[in-house]
């Protein structure tokens, strides 16, 4: 009997975001804080959904590891797994926010904590307890976080425990943006489902850098060169069973080895902040998977979680509860199958 739903892996922060909606960043007054990181947030959005969720991440010794710290326990978020890196810092991302499509981010990870964690805080998680892994492409940007998501993935596939990965591409983490796509393609055949943009499938098989443009400091959404079926056959052929691409308000296609692609439409809404929507998405996506819903019916409430959090500032901050999902939902004609 397993004792909890999901156990994410990866990245967690302090966020600083814009108060000043729509300034250009040099002219931004104040900035709000909220708590992120991709695992961080998909945890956070599949535990409002009621999953019980465990997230197993790196945080400072310092005030802003504590802050992390206290959001999570408030949130209900299995923090025992989630261990204080000596000598490290809590990572922090400051945002601007320009509606509809400019959303500059600094990252400040030198040194941080979250990349330090090791195959020894995965063995002490037991993966085997959870009925889901989730994973994130980005914690393998450098060791030791690289060799414990090779081993929670290893865990996972040994156990019979499904995993998700995260394809989350960030290229500024890389010192070869290339080496990317190599890790990701080495976890594949250990992979149930992976989940990404159609930029992020791109980079996961990309050749030549120069295919990676970044405007207006948007790291979380390059402009990335490439043939899309191409990519996604190499990713299916890499074994892994299922790979979902999400295409913002159009929704997401579903790619199966020796299935037709099949398209589950989005919810087209006004966009204030685009951060954070793909891992609504994710935590959704992930309550209706442990739900034993098709994988079609799962992307649709997935769907509906990124469409929420897409009109909110925040990301972890403001993932959306199972009754204000499901009232979007109706509003739209209901979930189907």
């Amino acid at each position: 009997m397993k004792n909890l739903d999901l156990l994410t892996i990866g990245r967690s922060s302090i966020d600083l975001y814009s108060q000043d909606i729509g300034a250009d960043f040099i002219d931004i007054k104040g900035f709000n804080a909220f708590v992120g990181g991709s695992p961080l947030n998909i945890a956070v959005g599949a535990g409002r959904l009621g999953l019980k969720v465990a997230l197993l991440t790196g945080v400072g010794q310092d005030k802003t590891g504590d802050f992390i710290l206290n959001f999570l326990n408030k949130e209900k978020i299995v923090t025992d797994y989630i261990p204080r890196i000596p000598g490290a810092r809590t990572s922090a991302v400051i945002l601007g926010i320009e509606p509809p499509d400019r959303f500059p981010l600094v990252f400040y990870r030198d040194n941080c904590a979250d990349i330090q964690i090791t195959m020894d805080h995965v063995a002490a998680a037991d993966v085997g307890q959870f009925k889901v892994v989730q994973v994130s492409g980005n914690a393998m940007s450098k060791e030791p976080s690289r060799s414990a998501i090779f081993y929670a993935v290893e865990q996972g596939y040994d156990k019979d425990v499904p995993v998700i990965l995260d394809i989350d591409f960030r290229a500024d983490q890389w010192t070869d943006i290339r080496s990317f796509g190599l890790m990701v393609r080495a976890i594949l055949p250990k992979v149930t489902i992976a989940i990404g943009t159609e930029e992020e499938v791109l980079a996961a098989t990309l050749q030549d850098i120069n295919d990676v443009v970044i405007e207006h400091q948007q790291v979380s959404a390059p402009k990335v060169k490439g043939n899309l079926e191409a990519s996604v056959k190499q990713i299916l052929n890499a074994g892994v069973k299922v790979l979902i691409v999400k295409k913002g308000s159009k929704g997401v296609t579903i790619y199966a080895a020796g299935n037709e692609p099949q398209d589950v439409p989005g919810y087209p809404v006004d966009v204030l902040n685009v951060l954070g929507a793909g891992d609504a998405f994710a935590g959704g996506f992930i309550y209706g998977f442990v739900q034993g819903w098709s994988i079609s019916k799962a992307c649709r409430l997935g769907n509906a979680c990124g469409a929420l959090v897409v009109q909110r500032p925040g990301c972890a901050n403001d993932m959306p509860t199972l009754s204000e999902v499901m009232q979007l939902i109706e509003e739209r004609g209901g979930l189907t199958d």
